[in-house]
């Protein structure tokens, strides 16, 4: 007689398997809240206890950590010395084993959870039996996802689960249990840059392809990700986000994160296009597609306020891929929804917490940094230049200092103190950013009040010059360059202020 050890949190379709194991003539060892279960269901399954000789102890941290729990596990049955131990020992062999862990995730995220609490649901028999069955696959089968449960039953009946099933279900049992210790470590871990970082990831969905239709592409999400995340998104309308949508709209997140008053972000291939600021959501829609009414089309908008009807009206009249909001208002859903292909999506705005940590892949690893999270303090920044700017320009040098750092470098930003009126961004060089900058903002209402901000210092003067030839007044940078006072001299030949901030933002 087979022999199948099962002891489940999840209880999912337990019942219904465990009885098509019984039909199979298998003897089942089970423990605690399981061996219930089982009972309940008139399944008859051996204590764990009867197995071991040995009691559950210390609040049932102890009950299958034991030898003949694993040795029954481990033996290779090609082994003869190995058999012959059993037997010496009187220990039987287990032949599969169905083991679902501790809910540690569930626990961390309840509200008001202790540590105790926390440290209460770490599994450690779970894992242990999980992987004594996964090395000694060829003899055991380890089940650790319900989901599998039909088809293990489906190869038991035809005679034989090859070898194929049996390796796939070990690399599954150490994928879960690699997470699961991930989980624990961060959740343990307070410095950010360890000597090993294992940081767990979800599938969250298959995707249809990648940047490319040639390329597959899947979502993953942090195992504790936050609600504030495209990922974890409420989709109310549209057909299901690709790998370029989901790249677009979290950049279009992580910018408007920056903003509190009604603001609407328009973004385009990760670079913000146009951002307006207002008193009204509508009225930072207006601001926000003047600053760029062509990069908008095909693009992704996020609003930090409800969409409203007259907002809605304005956007249905071209062609967005996404809009993302708190929440819409019954009739801007339901002339939004009247695009068959506009994704619609609400994530909670409220009480952001910004991701801390940025990965990105390099070949063989990745690089990690902490996030760009520096506030903009106008009170730091230092006037260089002999004419100084006005209030009002400082003003406006704070709202294009914070969108400057969402553009990808060398990034250059024209604005008023609630609209971008060009955006030169991810150009080689940097005067080729400020010329499309200015290029896109000169013909546009309110440039004669803009300044231009740059997300890194100016190398030469030759980018001052071609601002001040151009009508700007006032220009922002962090300094730091050997040849900052060029570029000095050059705003105090043509009489414009000159504002450094000391801190760069590059995006690369």
């Amino acid at each position: 007689m087979a022999r199948a050890l099962i002891s489940v949190f999840d209880k999912t379709n337990l019942i219904p398997f465990a009885s098509e194991l019984v039909k199979l003539d298998y003897e089942l060892i089970s423990t605690g809240g399981t061996l219930k279960a089982l009972t309940e269901a008139g399944i008859h399954a051996t204590p764990i206890e009867d197995v071991t000789h040995f009691p559950e102890i210390l609040d049932g941290r102890v009950k299958t950590l034991h030898p003949s729990v694993h040795a029954g596990l481990l033996a290779r049955r090609d082994s003869k010395e190995h058999m012959e131990t059993l037997a010496d020992l009187k220990i039987e062999p287990i032949d599969m084993v169905v083991v679902n862990l501790y809910p540690f995730k569930a626990t961390v995220q309840k509200p008001d959870v202790t540590r105790a609490e926390v440290i209460e649901n770490i599994d450690i028999g779970g894992p242990a039996m999980l992987r004594s069955a996964a090395k000694n696959m060829d003899a055991v089968l380890p089940i650790v996802d319900p989901a599998d449960y039909d088809a293990i039953v489906a190869a038991l009946q035809a005679g034989e689960v090859s070898q194929t099933q049996r390796q796939a279900l070990a690399a599954k049992v150490f994928r879960h249990t690699a997470a699961y210790d991930a989980l624990i470590a961060d959740y343990l871990t307070d410095e950010p840059f360890t000597k090993e970082k294992t940081l767990p990831y979800e599938l969250a969905t298959n995707l249809r392809y990648g940047e490319n239709a040639h390329q597959h592409a899947a979502a993953y999400q942090n195992a504790l990700t936050s609600d504030y995340s495209v990922l974890s998104a409420n989709t109310l309308h549209g057909k299901q986000l690709s790998y370029n949508n989901i790249r677009d709209a979290d950049a279009a997140l992580r910018i408007i994160a920056d903003f509190e008053q009604p603001t609407v972000v328009t973004v385009k291939h990760m670079n913000p296009a146009g951002i307006g600021q207002g008193d009204t959501i509508e009225q930072a829609w207006d601001r926000a597609f003047a600053a760029d009414d062509v990069s908008i089309f095909g693009g992704i908008v996020a609003l930090n306020r409800e969409v409203d009807l007259a907002t809605a009206e304005k956007m249905h009249k071209i062609f967005l891929e996404i809009i993302i909001a708190p929440s819409f208002t019954d009739d801007a859903y339901a002339e939004l929804a009247k695009k068959k292909n506009l994704r619609l999506l609400t994530v909670p705005f409220t009480n952001v917490i910004p991701q801390s940590l940025e990965l990105t892949s390099v070949l063989g690893g990745v690089v990690m940094q902490d996030r760009d999270l520096l506030p903009e303090n106008v009170s730091d920044y230092q006037v260089v230049s002999k004419r100084q700017p006005t209030a009002q320009q400082l003003e406006t040098v704070k709202f294009a200092q914070t969108v400057v750092k969402h553009a990808k470098s060398n990034a250059i930003v024209v604005a008023t103190d609630n609209q971008t009126l060009g955006i030169g961004a991810g150009q080689p060089n940097r005067i080729d950013s400020v010329k499309i900058a200015i290029n896109h903002a000169q013909d546009k209402p309110g440039f004669a009040d803009a300044v231009l901000a740059s997300d890194a210092f100016f190398p030469m003067d030759d980018s001052v010059a071609y601002a001040a030839e151009h009508g700007i007044k006032a220009v922002v940078e962090p300094g730091g360059s050997i040849k900052d006072q060029a570029s000095i001299d050059k705003a105090d030949e043509l009489g414009i202020a000159l504002v450094f901030t000391g801190n760069r933002h590059f995006k690369h």
